[in-house]
């Protein structure tokens, strides 16, 4: 499972990170809020660990900014206010739950299972017959499963979540390969056609948007 840790304190987001990756969690970092906001439109991620205080753009506008976009990811927010008015304001704003610093590692880790346990509903994602079970990390059609690489995965995720929208590429480099790879390269095109061979019925549903793009459609035209 993905967690994106957004924290500005460089030294305590190591931190945190080499605690969640040690519990077998995959973990991404942000270390502002508009980066925080661009990394979770991805909605790969489980979970969101939000500091409050960060630069710019504060923890609560940006808690506020993710679920005005729709994202569901539960949000585990830290802060160093512990007054009843601050914790009010975080949850208001859209926080699954709250911790104030100086914390245990302990609870913060029983903190985020519990989350995650908590928000199971949001590990399925649906578009059309393709259904994506976040929680075992599996992809179905009409509920037989597919056998998928990592990679494939990852992009048929990316694909669910903006089910119906024009993907762009560069979207998809960014994104799924988190990088920002020669575009001239097939490297997509490659990935995109051994997910078609693989949805074979349902090939149909990723549709090449010249110039564009992907996109994923939830029902066939015509």
């Amino acid at each position: 499972m993905k967690i994106l840790v957004v924290e500005d304190d460089k030294k305590l987001a190591r931190f945190l990170s080499r605690v969640l990756t040690e519990e077998g969690y995959v973990v991404d970092s942000a270390g502002n809020g508009a980066e925080a906001i661009q990394q979770a439109e991805s909605g790969v991620y489980d979970l969101i660990v939000l500091d409050w205080m960060l630069p710019e753009t504060d923890g609560l506008a940006v808690c506020r900014e993710l679920r005005r976009t729709g994202c569901a990811a539960p949000v585990l927010m830290l802060t160093a206010r512990g007054e009843t008015r601050e914790r009010v304001l975080g949850l208001d704003a859209g926080a699954d739950d709250y911790m104030v610093k100086p914390f245990e590692v302990e609870e913060f880790v029983a903190r985020v299972r519990a989350l995650i346990r908590r928000t199971s509903g949001f590990g399925r994602l649906r578009c059309g017959d393709i259904e994506i079970d976040r929680v075992g990390h599996r992809a179905l059609v009409k509920g037989q499963p597919l056998s998928l690489t990592s990679r494939e995965y990852a992009l048929l995720v990316h694909l669910v979540h903006h089910s119906d929208k024009i993907v762009t590429r560069t979207e998809l480099l960014s994104r799924v390969w988190e990088t920002n790879f020669d575009p001239g390269s097939n490297l997509i095109e490659v990935h995109v056609s051994r997910l078609r061979e693989k949805l074979g019925d349902h090939a149909w549903m990723i549709e090449t948007v010249r110039g564009s793009g992907y996109r994923l459609r939830s029902r066939e035209e015509g």
